[in-house]
């Protein structure tokens, strides 16, 4: 009788012990923020996270937090479309009326449509207007700062828009516009893959192209012969700004919270002498960061900084681009991505000294 009361208390103990491991299993997944509550079936990578209702941000790694699940406060400058001075007139003036009158149906196309604004439009100052847009813009009771003398009076030819890299959004954008401009005007673009703002007033220069996109600060630096630039470039005409570019500083490691942090780290800045570069250097500058030697500097385009950071081979990396860029909307599906706010004090100091920047916040759940 005993023996068999002894038995029949170890396997009532066993089945107890069972239990019990089961209940630690469930919660232990939990706590590791495991999808499903203890699952062992990975999360799906395939699709991006979703930004617009933030996980438990307790975890200790960041893991469980969403990838930007908070404003960021950064600076930026402008998107605008520059053309050759040779580009006749009405040619100008139909791809612009093309553009602004038809809003919404761009925006259907590409979300950066919906930035599109008749004063941000008309609201440049360092470099004169292309009189066919300045036409433009007056009918609709804008006037420009200044028109392009003797710009315009060239003949008509299909015409060729340099952009951007393919992970940029200049490129995806760039093509919107021509598709729309080519099949609803009598005028012909072409959207081109390019190096960015330097690279298209160069080949506009050239004769290669004859419409780019470029930063409003580096079409400065051209106008002006300084910088980027060892002469003045002015041939070329401004047509229309059209949205703003932030400086986006992005990391996969939710310690880097500021610029701050980014000392001693290794961070792409951009193609040397590029406009990102100075951009990088600008913003480091404010928080006495040298380029050279207080980071540790790799120059690289956004898609090379969004390959290099999934794998883990730099820290950071500074893109100038219309948020949300393409680069990092492809690098938040293989995981978290941050992005670094730059706080107000360092921010004012730079719009003192960089006036061409503007203070912008990218909000919460653009990644």
């Amino acid at each position: 009788m005993k023996k068999k009361f002894s038995l029949l208390m170890a396997v009532l103990m066993l089945a107890m012990l069972l239990s019990a491991c089961g209940g630690d299993t469930g919660s232990k997944g939990s706590e590791d923020g495991a999808v499903g509550g203890g699952s062992s079936a990975p999360a799906d990578t395939s699709a991006p996270a979703d930004t617009s209702a933030p996980a438990d941000t307790g975890s200790s790694d960041g893991s469980g937090a969403s990838a930007v699940a908070q404003d960021t406060n950064t600076v930026a400058v402008g998107a605008v479309v520059i053309a050759r001075d040779d580009v006749p007139e009405d040619d100008i003036y139909a791809l612009t009326s093309a553009i602004f009158e038809n809003i919404p149906t761009i925006t259907e196309q590409h979300a950066k449509g919906g930035e599109l604004d008749l004063d941000f439009a008309s609201s440049v100052t360092s470099v004169p207007y292309h009189p066919g847009a300045a036409k433009y813009f007056a009918e609709k009771g804008k006037e420009v700062a200044s028109v392009k003398e003797g710009a315009g009076s060239g003949d008509s030819k299909a015409l060729t828009f340099g952009t951007g890299g393919e992970s940029g959004t200049y490129y995806a954008f760039g093509g919107v516009l021509s598709s729309y401009i080519s099949n609803n005007t009598s005028v012909s673009v072409t959207a081109v893959t390019s190096g960015g703002s330097k690279a298209n007033i160069e080949d506009l220069a050239a004769g290669d192209i004859q419409l780019g996109f470029v930063q409003s600060d580096v079409m400065s630096y051209a106008f002006n012969g300084e910088r980027l630039f060892d002469a003045k470039v002015e041939n070329f005409s401004v047509v229309a700004a059209l949205y703003m570019e932030q400086v986006q500083i992005v990391t996969t490691n939710p310690d880097i919270k500021s610029v701050a942090d980014l000392a001693g780290k290794s961070v792409s800045i951009g193609d040397r002498g590029s406009g990102v570069w100075f951009n990088a250097v600008d913003v480091l500058g404010a928080y006495d960061i040298d380029p050279d030697s207080g980071i540790s500097p790799v120059y690289q385009g956004f898609g090379d900084s969004a390959d290099s950071l999934k794998d883990k081979k730099i820290d950071a990396a500074f893109v100038v681009a219309g948020a949300p860029t393409t680069a990092i909307v492809d690098l938040a599906t293989s995981g978290p991505v941050y992005l670094v706010s730059l706080d107000e004090e360092h921010t004012s100091a730079l719009l003192e000294s960089s006036p061409y920047y503007s203070a912008y916040t990218i909000p919460a759940g653009t990644y």
